[in-house]
């Protein structure tokens, strides 16, 4: 939303804006484009009667702003509809889906488009450490989306992502997830048939082969259709891999390939970015370079500081089949290093138990785990809960050391008190999970040496 409201001020519009609480560094950004926050929501901030009004899906009926819009019967739009009106039309438009490996692939295509010379457009759900933001709009021909299929607004209850105009579809896998909008995955399954059913003809689908809860949703014939994945038989596929702790090696119809990123779930995001930039007209040597250059992204498998010999790494985990993968890579990246995995339940499908099962196989992967509260446990009936000293006892049962942790503090001061040299500690929270990051940082300079 900022990313917009800045954008929309350069081409002349004057913005303003509310929200419940402003911090940086979207606060610090906004002022420094000559944007004022309002806080808080109040029908005083829009007197001045705006010719749009954008309101963002966190927000509902109740809000004063919300309902002084629907009084006055002023101008109002979603933030996907603005995008598509403002930024995306006349524009040909790459849109990444899928229920994992958005943020990588969408980041890696913008990063391959760029080392080509084509200064694309891009919306990212993350920040990419070669642009060091998430959002650009450029004069390009192309603009490159991170396809959400999250409801749009309260007034508007279809994925984001049918609004993004795709001529170039991309759906790297499909899984039930955000249990707090679909009710399952026939739900889900229906919002990506919608995006299909809008790829022009003269446009391309690019789907993951390997992913069986596609398959259905691919009998349609007014576009092209080309597979990429692991397995034989995609028009896509990745041979002769090598992983090395410093990143992956794979051929592609005949040409090799690195990639500064490891595990299988990033060759199979690298093939989706490769057959896309083939098909978008972008020389081998490109594609090689834009793969070779990337620095990743932050909050995915980011290693935030090494202190005493402990590695402590970010990782957004929103989802079991997301944090089984990313511990496999870490296993690549970390061969023979004790794995410590501190889990905080917050997303909205990791809050319910929908799961139980599901994440005490993921997380019992690692050498010792620590289970944190769910989030806003309020929220949710018990019923519906996840239940995380079951989900401790699950994890032991699989023979993984696991203990529950109420709190940040209490976890770091068993991390404190137990890593040795050498051990990895990854964070898994789609939230700021109590500062852990940083307090874990400053609990083992505390130490003042490794222990043996």
């Amino acid at each position: 939303m900022a990313s917009c409201a800045a954008a929309l001020q350069v081409k002349g519009f004057q913005v303003t804006g509310s929200d419940q609480g402003a911090y940086p560094p979207m606060s610090q950004f906004l002022e420094s484009q000559g944007i004022a926050i309002r806080s808080p929501y109040a029908e005083a901030n829009l007197a001045h009667r705006p010719d749009l009004v954008v309101i963002g899906n966190a927000l509902s009926r109740g809000n004063p702003e919300v309902e002084y819009v629907l009084d006055n019967k002023l101008p109002y739009c979603s933030l996907p509809e603005l995008l598509k009106e403002f930024f995306i039309r006349g524009k040909r438009s790459i849109v990444i889906t899928g229920t994992h490996g958005k943020t990588t692939t969408t980041s890696l295509m913008a990063w391959v488009f760029e080392s080509a010379g084509l200064n694309p457009s891009f919306l990212i759900g993350g920040v990419p450490h070669n642009f060091g933001y998430g959002a650009r709009f450029t004069d390009s021909d192309w603009i490159i989306l991170e396809g959400d299929e999250y409801d749009t607004a309260f007034f508007d209850k279809r994925s984001k992502f049918v609004h993004y105009l795709p001529e170039i579809g991309i759906i790297n896998n499909l899984e039930f997830d955000h249990a707090d909008i679909f009710d399952d995955l026939a739900a889900i399954q229906l919002s990506f048939k919608r995006f299909i059913n809008i790829i022009p003809r003269q446009g391309m689908l690019l789907v993951n082969g390997e992913e069986a809860n596609l398959e259905d949703l691919l009998k349609v014939d007014h576009c092209p259709i080309r597979s990429f994945g692991l397995d034989e038989g995609n028009q896509f596929g990745a041979a002769n891999i090598q992983l090395e702790a410093q990143g992956s090696h794979f051929d592609v119809n005949g040409t090799r390939y690195f990639l500064p990123m490891v595990g299988h779930l990033n060759i199979r995001n690298a093939l989706a970015v490769i057959a896309c930039a083939q098909h978008c007209g972008i020389p081998d040597e490109a594609v090689q370079e834009g793969l070779a250059s990337f620095k990743g992204i932050k909050r995915r498998m980011e290693v935030r500081a090494t202190v005493n010999e402990i590695t402590i790494i970010d990782d957004f985990g929103h989802h079991p089949t997301a944090i089984r993968e990313t511990i496999n890579a870490l296993r690549v990246a970390y061969p023979k290093q004790k794995l410590w995995i501190a889990f905080e339940p917050r997303s909205n499908t990791t809050r319910r138990n929908i799961f139980q099962t599901e994440l005490a196989d993921a997380l019992a992967l690692a050498d010792s785990a620590l289970i944190s509260q769910v989030a806003r446990l309020d929220l949710l009936a018990v019923d519906q809960r996840l239940n995380p000293e079951q989900l401790v006892s699950d994890i032991q049962a699989r023979n993984t050391d696991c203990v529950y942790s109420e709190d940040a503090d209490t976890i770091c001061a068993h991390l404190k008190e137990h890593c040795v040299a050498n051990d990895v500690v990854c964070i898994f929270s789609n939230g700021a999970f109590g500062n852990l990051h940083s307090k874990l940082e400053g609990a083992l300079k505390e130490r003042n040496q490794p222990r043996p």
